[in-house]
């Protein structure tokens, strides 16, 4: 798909997009005011985006989250942070609130799972990263819908021109 091929919502209605932005910093305001660790916040956008698919929310959170202090360790097992002792008790309860807000498994599983998080954290913390959860499912959709590319950076581990995994350079 060409730059002209794609349909950025974004572009297409400028308010929507500000309304959008808008929701994306008041929630990240009341999981701050709630005392949440950014890095916690980023598990959240990382594991969502990853359940998404969305590769232009991925290539933004992960380095986000590293920023934050989460592990390349913990960002290479987060598929199967359960599988783990990479995660402490509020970084669990934020990666269930993210798969069950992503997932919306049937009822049963939703209410032992929203269970099990709260345990970890206060109704302020519960309530933001559940905000946080819902605020990345959006803008996964918008840059899945809209085909937002990721380009490669200049980095030592990915030099200009690098290729992507089918070959062909983005």
């Amino acid at each position: 798909m060409t730059e002209q091929d794609r349909f950025f919502l974004d572009k297409s209605d400028p308010s929507s997009w500000r309304a959008v932005n808008a929701f994306s910093r008041k929630v990240g305001a009341a999981a701050e005011d709630a005392g949440t660790p950014a890095s916690v916040v980023e598990l959240v956008n990382v594991r969502v985006s990853q359940l998404n698919g969305c590769a232009f929310c991925l290539d933004l959170h992960v380095r986000k989250a590293e920023a934050a202090g989460v592990t390349a360790q913990q960002l290479a097992v987060l598929p199967a942070w359960r599988d783990t002792v990479l995660f402490n008790a509020v970084e669990r309860a934020a990666l269930i609130i993210a798969e069950t807000a992503t997932l919306l498994p049937d009822e049963k599983t939703r209410h032992a799972e929203q269970a099990a998080a709260r345990e970890a954290l206060n109704d302020e913390q519960y309530s933001a990263l559940q905000w946080t959860a819902i605020a990345i499912n959006a803008f996964n959709r918008i840059s899945i819908l809209s085909g937002h590319p990721v380009r490669p950076r200049k980095t030592a581990s990915a030099p200009a021109g690098a290729t992507t995994s089918t070959g062909g350079a983005r």
